[in-house]
């Protein structure tokens, strides 16, 4: 293993690394840090806190994961950072751990996130998301899958961006973005579906029609929000509506931000 790790890094001796790791040169690892098969942490790059890290990530120079989240309620309690495999984590990013006793700051499989990404404590980032340069995330941020995040921006606390949304660069997001859709602006709108992230994903021809309907429904009805998720119970039987129509719902409850509206401003996001 020593072959493998540069005599400049420091590495705590009750760090778990597996034999295939390679640590670049004057970086430091802590005591409760745990890396997987073939990941490769890059030069300058500091782990610390209670991190679990997979396998075949790649850590990119000057990246800090897994120190104290920025927020004046943390205790110092032992909290987490979890991030599964296949990442790429470029230069300079940041991954607090969480706030409380027990939580995780939480990252899954084959993610770009690319130079000077912050993701602050608790936040969620699900598999195959893309996040590009100079993007911040606030606390408790949820990103699902496959969903791209254009440069330069930041996402408010609290705000869920749905399943293969794209959220265009420089654009203010502080609430929710739903699935399937392409949101651009400061504020920012709902633009337009996701066309061409969906045919990349494999959606068939049968999958993009209902899309299209419920696009319709929400944002060119001129329907309030309740009204146009009645009518989406008839296309309930796709799933990818299914989970259209729960994101929805569920962006609704108190604990969340609500919806970013369409360009039109066609749909009450404030009816309940």
């Amino acid at each position: 293993m020593t072959t493998l790790i540069h005599p400049t890094a420091v590495v705590h001796p009750s760090a778990e690394l597996h034999p295939t790791v390679q640590i670049g040169a004057y970086s430091v690892i802590g005591e409760k840090v745990k890396v997987g098969a073939g990941t490769v942490i890059g030069p300058h790059v500091v782990i610390e806190g209670l991190t679990e890290i997979g396998e075949r990530n790649e850590i990119f120079p000057g990246a800090a994961i897994g120190l104290e989240p920025q927020d004046l309620k943390y205790d110092g309690s032992l909290s987490l950072v979890k991030i599964g495999n296949g990442n790429k984590i470029r230069e300079y990013v940041t991954i607090n751990r969480a706030t409380n006793a027990g939580e995780a700051t939480e990252i899954g499989n084959n993610n770009l996130l690319m130079a000077y990404v912050h993701v602050a404590h608790n936040c969620v980032i699900e598999d195959s998301v893309v996040i590009a340069n100079s993007v911040s995330l606030a606390g408790h941020v949820h990103i699902e899958s496959k969903a791209v995040i254009g440069g330069v921006l930041g996402i408010h606390q609290f705000v869920h961006v749905g399943r293969l949304a794209m959220v265009g660069g420089m654009s203010r997001i502080d609430r929710d973005v739903p699935p399937f859709m392409l949101v651009e602006g400061s504020p920012s709108r709902v633009r337009t579906l996701n066309l061409v992230g969906l045919k990349r994903a494999g959606f068939t021809s049968s999958d993009l029609a209902d899309i299209k309907k419920a696009f319709r429904l929400l944002y060119r009805s001129g329907l309030t929000l309740n009204q146009a998720l009645e009518q989406l119970e008839v296309l309930i039987n796709n799933p990818h509506i299914e989970h259209l129509y729960h994101f929805l719902q569920l962006s609704q409850l108190p604990k969340r931000r609500g919806l970013i509206p369409g360009k039109s401003l066609s749909i009450n996001v404030d009816d309940n």
